[in-house]
């Protein structure tokens, strides 16, 4: 699976979804997965402390785990939700590469061998350590924020969204605006009105579905 997708489309897991994902032949729906999750657990495994390629490991291992135990995952919602599943997953993944970093044939110290002690950097850090539950959550919030300007962005005119992201995204003036598209400040106005409502409609309907 590659890395890299030309959008990147943050939703929040559907039921739906999952209940698709169980299907091992259903590839279009684990290509959404993918797309969906992949720079979620990717950003989480290197705020962690992993390198680019381990944490292109955690991804590829934690979707791996997925798929082998989605067939019998049982969505309820009162028991536990997806989102904190993949989080778990996630923390499991990151947790295998920090002990790979762990030579398999160094003798273990003995506890009271004071020579035995390791450096800072050869130790196994601590797998809770910038993998805490409000980390996770800031990024899955990114994510929505991200997923809602995507939606935005396809139900919007490109001559709106552009306005809108020149000036409310990107901080341009309303004179530059003026000056390289020809704009009135009536326009810009009224289409950051319009789309700031329709960006927390899509907010706040990406919130409401459930994980």
């Amino acid at each position: 699976m590659s890395m890299s997708s030309e959008e990147d489309t943050w939703l929040p897991t559907r039921s739906s979804l999952l209940t698709r994902l169980k299907n091992w032949d259903d590839q279009a729906s684990w290509q959404e997965f993918f797309e969906a999750y992949w720079k979620l657990i990717y950003n989480f495994a290197r705020k962690a402390g992993l390198t680019e390629a381990e944490a292109q490991d955690v991804v590829q291992e934690t979707v791996i785990t997925v798929a082998k135990k989605m067939e019998s995952f049982q969505y309820n919602r009162q028991v536990g939700s997806f989102k904190g599943w993949l989080l778990q997953t996630t923390r499991w993944r990151i947790a295998d590469q920090f002990r790979k970093r762990i030579p398999e044939n160094r003798p273990l110290p003995h506890p009271d061998d004071e020579t035995a002690r390791t450096g800072t950097v050869e130790r196994i850090p601590d797998p809770a350590a910038g993998m805490s539950d409000s980390a996770w959550e800031e990024e899955w919030k990114q994510n929505l924020t991200e997923a809602a300007l995507t939606r935005l962005k396809r139900k919007v005119s490109a001559r709106d969204y552009q306005i809108f992201d020149l000036y409310v995204l990107k901080h341009w003036s309303v004179d530059d605006l003026q000056k390289t598209l020809g704009v009135t400040v009536h326009q810009v106005y009224n289409v950051r009105s319009r789309l700031m409502k329709r960006l927390k409609k899509e907010s706040d309907d990406l919130e409401s579905r459930p994980f």
